[in-house]
C-alpha cells in the first residue's frame, strides 16, 4: 500500500508538477511569485487549455521537465535570483511572451 506523503513547503512556495502525457511527471517547488511572471503565466494559459480550470490535485504543467527547468532559469536570471515582482511594463510582458520553449 502506498503512503500519501506530504511535503511542507515553505510559506511563499508552490509545488508544480511537471511532464506531458506519456511521460514521468516530476514534482518543482516554485516561489508564488513565479505566478506573475509573463513567461510562467503563458504556461498557466496552456495549462488551463490542456486541463481547464477545474483539474483535480496538484498543478500540473504541459511542458517536459528540461524545458520547465530552463523557463525557470529564464525567469531566474531576468530577475538576478531577487523575489520576483509583478511587470506592469507592457512591452517588457509582449517581449517575453514572445519566448517559446519546445515542450512549454
Amino acid at each position: 500500500m502506498q503512503e500519501d506523503k506530504k511535503t511542507k513547503l515553505k510559506k511563499g512556495s508552490l509545488a508544480v508538477q511537471v511532464g506531458l502525457e506519456g511521460e514521468d511527471i516530476q514534482k518543482f517547488v516554485i516561489p508564488i511569485s513565479y505566478l506573475h511572471h509573463p513567461l510562467f503565466s503563458g504556461l498557466l494559459d496552456k495549462a488551463r487549455e490542456v486541463y481547464g480550470y477545474h483539474a483535480d490535485g496538484p498543478l500540473r504543467l504541459p511542458c517536459s521537465p528540461d524545458d520547465f527547468l530552463h523557463l525557470r532559469w529564464q525567469i531566474e536570471k531576468e530577475d538576478g535570483g531577487r523575489l520576483h515582482h509583478v511587470h506592469r511594463d507592457h512591452h517588457y510582458h509582449h517581449f517575453h511572451r514572445a519566448l517559446s520553449f519546445r515542450s512549454c
